[in-house]
């Protein structure tokens, strides 16, 4: 463990408040229930309070008990799957407690070998828990459900890519929505591609910010592919320029090893500010003319002028 890194939930809120009196962008806090759970939740939100900050997403573990060996919501004991489900509405308890909205849902649930498990089974247990925790959420609430491509399971992953988690989504009810993690993805997929489909679905709930070299990294977000984030804001503002109106929840989901915790966290909310104010350069109208046009390059040199400007100056200002 890293000198001075943070033991527990109240040393955690106190590095998240740092960053954002830094940053002033960071007001909320994730809560990753067992590992942040507290007998008084009402005195937790009110130190994050007295930080500066808020209690944010509630994440449920559904993957650390022996008992998750083979799957929570996908598991083949209907014991496990209640488990599961009951550890769902203790999270969304904690919701209530915290005034949080937000229900992050990340399954490890998948099989390592052909033959494992029946995939249509584990699909049909994982549409019904779903549903079930959707209709326990409060009428203001929102679960997004996240997808990751492998890893643990390396034949299979029940809820594998953006177009199972969209439709696990769909059945659960209006509430549920996906959740794009950059990391989940196989090397070069178009994610600001994905990001633009969910959004003319009404269907982004958030993101989890992070870079990859190969697989999961967890890296620094902006220290392998800055200029895709930029595409993804792009896209974003694409939305947003024109009046729509979306809920999205920007996370940052990170693992530091090499560096410092709290300065890896403000190096990496800072790329993402750069991404966006460049993506609120980009000249849409002369975007717009060349694509009409069929100018592929005056096109993609509306957003290269847009992402090659130094933002710093203004962001520093």
């Amino acid at each position: 463990k890293q000198p001075g890194a943070a033991r527990d939930v109240h040393e955690r809120l106190a590095d998240a408040a740092q960053v954002h009196q830094v940053t002033g962008i960071c007001p909320t806090v994730a809560l990753h229930i067992p590992w942040d759970r507290v007998d008084d939740y009402d005195a937790l939100r009110a130190e994050a309070e007295g930080l500066g900050i808020r209690l944010g997403a509630i994440n449920p573990n559904v993957f650390q008990d022996a008992d998750y060996q083979f799957g929570s919501f996908g598991h083949r004991d209907p014991a496990v799957r209640r488990k599961a489900l009951d550890h769902m509405f203790e999270c969304i308890e904690i919701m209530a407690r915290t005034n949080s909205r937000i229900l992050s849902l990340w399954f490890a649930d998948g099989t390592n070998y052909a033959g494992q498990a029946d995939i249509r089974q584990r699909k049909a247990w994982f549409e019904e828990c779903l549903k079930e925790v959707h209709d326990a959420l409060r009428p203001d609430d929102r679960m997004l459900i996240e997808y990751k491509f492998f890893e643990p399971g390396f034949y299979h992953t029940d809820i594998a890519d953006w177009g199972m988690a969209l439709n696990f989504a769909r059945k659960a009810g209006p509430q549920a929505e996906v959740l794009v993690d950059l990391g989940h993805h196989p090397s070069g997929t178009n994610i600001e591609h994905i990001v633009a489909f969910l959004l003319d679905e009404e269907k982004l709930g958030g993101f989890h910010f992070n870079n990859r070299k190969y697989a999961d990294d967890d890296l620094t977000t902006g220290s392998v592919n800055l200029y895709e984030v930029f595409l993804i804001y792009h896209e974003i503002e694409n939305i947003l320029g024109a009046g729509a109106d979306a809920r999205i929840a920007y996370m940052v989901d990170q693992s530091h090893i090499v560096k410092p915790k709290i300065e890896a966290m403000i190096q990496s909310v800072l790329n993402i500010q750069m991404a966006f104010a460049c993506a609120l350069l980009v000249d849409r109208e002369a975007l717009t003319q060349a694509q009409a046009g069929g100018d592929t390059v005056a096109a993609e040199e509306a957003l290269r002028q847009a992402y090659d400007t130094d933002v710093r100056p203004l962001l520093a200002h």
